[in-house]
């Protein structure tokens, strides 16, 4: 088994910071560029500590004794600081996701029945499974095409009747 290096990300960022500090004392900054350097700074924190932050409630959603998840739920937002830009921001990515995956899905479905309705190439048209007459038939192209539908029409409904968690 090989070794992956450690190292230590704080130890990481403390060096990277010295950096910035000794680039900022050399250069001349004027107030517009260190404002614009502390929003890009406190944005990558942000950014960094918002999927610890909604995971920590996620642990909530079990079963219990009513007290014991209010006591949980007590001590998380104690711990944990949301404000309403935390949440839309989660929001807003969970509703992203939800839109792309239902965009896969109808192209998927336009893929597959596309593939239905035109005429196959030669090398999949000698491939029929079953046959209606002596001129026309289920081929392969049509089973394969039918996957394709069946699997849109699963990520379109998965997505639109995904359990709202938030």
């Amino acid at each position: 088994m090989k070794d992956k290096p450690v190292f230590n990300e704080a130890a990481l960022i403390d060096q990277k910071a010295d950096e910035l500090v000794a680039l900022l004392q050399k250069g001349s900054v004027d107030a517009k560029q260190a404002k614009a350097i502390q929003q890009k700074i406190n944005n990558a924190i942000d950014e960094a500590s918002l999927p610890k932050t909604i995971e920590a409630f996620k642990e909530l959603d079990t079963d219990r004794d009513r007290v014991d998840l209010l006591n949980d739920l007590e001590m998380l937002l104690s711990q944990h600081q949301l404000d309403t830009d935390v949440s839309k921001k989660y929001l807003t990515q969970e509703r992203v996701k939800k839109f792309v995956i239902i965009i896969i899905g109808i192209v998927m479905i336009t893929l597959g029945m596309a593939m239905i309705i035109m005429p196959a190439p030669p090398y999949f048209e000698m491939f029929t499974v079953f046959y209606f007459n002596d001129n026309d038939g289920v081929t392969l192209m049509d089973l394969i095409a039918l996957l394709i539908v069946f699997t849109g029409v699963y990520l379109f409904l998965s997505a639109l009747l995904k359990k709202r968690t938030a």
